[in-house]
Order: structure tokens, then sequence, then C-alpha cells
């Protein structure tokens, strides 16, 4: 059950390639549109459009908690702990992390995307305290 957490690791590195890919596509297209000069942002990112900067963010953001997500269902397979309760934990993360994303890149919405953050921030810690006792218990 434990490598069953594979896959919503894949979808979370799936959706971080997504990001850096439409983040290089946006800045590209700015550029070759005249709308930043490169002398504009070679010390820093405030020259970006705003659509840009907006999924530029989003996908920092998946090199942020992400990392304990995954160093979380690595050390789950390597125990061969894993369960439902973490299966289901980990998809309940990822499609916070996706919706998270959606809004960050779109509307940006402040307060959605904190609850979106926050309620992955609970997920995750929820995920890790599974972990620990089924590590410790097993």
């Amino acid at each position: 059950m434990s490598d069953a957490l594979i896959y919503p690791l894949l979808v979370q590195v799936a959706l971080t390639f997504v990001l850096l890919f439409a983040t290089a596509f946006l800045r590209t297209g700015s550029i070759a549109a005249g709308k930043v000069k490169p002398a504009d942002i070679m010390l820093g990112q405030r020259a970006w459009p705003k659509q840009v900067q907006q999924v530029s963010n989003a996908f920092h953001n998946q090199l942020e908690t992400p990392v304990l997500f995954f160093v979380g269902v690595i050390l789950a397979v390597v125990t061969s702990v894993g369960g439902p309760v973490l299966l289901a934990l980990s998809w309940t993360w990822v499609a916070l992390r996706i919706v998270h994303a959606f809004i960050h890149a779109t509307s940006n919405h402040l307060r959605w995307r904190f609850y979106c953050f926050a309620a992955g921030v609970f997920v995750l810690l929820a995920f890790w305290i599974t972990l620990a006792i089924g590590i410790v218990t097993r």
C-alpha cells in the first residue's frame, strides 16, 4: 500500500513542472513582446507583469512545503508504512496544492489562497503524525 503513495507524489511533481514551464513561457513572451527588458529583471523580479509574477510565485511556492511531503512519501515507502489514511491524506494534500496553485496563478485572492495553504499545512501535519505513529508502532 505504501507504493500507492508514489502516485500523488508524481502528480505534485507534474504540477511543479507545469508551473515551471508556464513561468518560462510567460517570461519569454513578456520579453519578446517588449513588456520587460532583460536589464529590468537581471537583479530582481519586480519588473515582470502581474500575471507572470503570479505564476512564478505559484511555481516557487511548490518548492517550499512540498519538500516535507516528498520526504514523507519516500520515508513511508522505504519503511513500508502506508495504508488508506496516509493515501487519503496524500491525495487531499495534492488536491489542495493544485487548488492553491490555481488561485495563486489566476485571481490571487489572498483569503482563499491562504485558506487552501493553511488547510494543506494541516493535512501535511496530519500526514506526518500518521506516518510517525505508523513507524513507531510497526
